[in-house]
């Protein structure tokens, strides 16, 4: 699917099925480098499940056109427009990686545009190496090599995928390196400098939902620990719901996307029942 928004094409997949216009929205937000696709085998389900689904490719990612926004806020902005355009909101904010960035930033400027959040592989910083990030700014191929190889579980590394013959790895690393120029390292460089994670969690009144891989490399469990202590919901909001999936690494919606897709169904129906008007003051 695709939309005009003023003079730029932005792509996204609503899972084959547009919904019923009384269903909630669900918004899918992927990592640096990569586009919608990383949602691929989630989509369909939440929207054949009760929910308008539209897992987006941000600027310069993808099918959508760039250039790639430079700051985790302007990327929040833009979602929060996304949301207003495709008249879903408020949406439950699904991001992954430097998704979660971009949705705790959304929920932060635009509440009134966020129904939840699930947090999939998050941290309350995301430094990138000096390394990674001169190897993106200069396009260099191994990069995206790097990438996947530390996002990965070591299970993953031999096979284990639910689809025989695919090879996770190899497909993430083709997805970034077809990915349109410049996109990567734009990505690397906001989540390398972005440090609003802390500030906005602790602005966040919405249901959050954190979905955490125990073997991840790129942000460890303990990582994560400053943040989801930095969340303080109202009372008329469910506590902070953690999930820790054992030997899954940091590319959560790809390397395990059963379990992924188990955990973000309970989040969105435990948020739409905190929500429900019975339950609210």
């Amino acid at each position: 699917m695709q939309i005009r928004y003023g003079t730029r094409t932005v792509r996204y997949a609503n899972g084959g099925n547009a919904g019923d216009p009384s269903d909630p929205g669900v918004v899918l937000l992927h990592g640096s480098g990569m586009n919608r696709t990383v949602w691929q085998l989630q989509t369909r389900f939440f929207a054949h499940h009760g929910y308008r689904v539209a897992a987006l490719d941000l600027p310069g990612h993808g099918g959508s056109d760039g250039p790639p926004l430079v700051s985790i806020e302007q990327m929040g902005d833009w979602v929060a427009e996304m949301v207003s355009v495709l008249d879903i909101g408020p949406a439950h904010l699904v991001g992954h990686s430097m998704g979660t960035y971009i949705a705790l930033e959304a929920a932060k400027r635009h509440p009134e545009a966020v129904r939840s959040l699930v947090l999939l592989g998050t941290a309350a910083a995301m430094p990138v190496h000096p390394a990674l990030l001169e190897s993106t700014r200069d396009n260099i191929p191994h990069a995206g090599g790097l990438m996947t190889s530390w996002g990965y579980s070591n299970r993953a590394h031999v096979g284990h995928h639910a689809s025989p013959g695919f090879w996770l790895l190899g497909g993430s690393q083709a997805l970034i390196e077809v990915s349109p120029d410049g996109a990567l390292a734009a990505d690397m460089a906001a989540c390398n400098s972005y440090g609003g994670a802390l500030d906005a969690a602790a602005s966040v009144a919405c249901p959050v939902s954190v979905i955490l891989g125990s073997d991840d490399k790129m942000t460890p469990l303990r990582s994560a620990q400053e943040l989801l202590a930095a969340f303080d919901p109202p009372a008329s909001a469910p506590a902070v719901s953690v999930t820790v999936l054992d030997g899954v690494g940091h590319m959560i919606p790809l390397e395990d996307p059963e379990r992924a897709r188990s955990c973000i169904a309970e989040a969105l129906a435990t948020a739409d029942r905190s929500l429900a008007p019975d339950n609210r003051d």
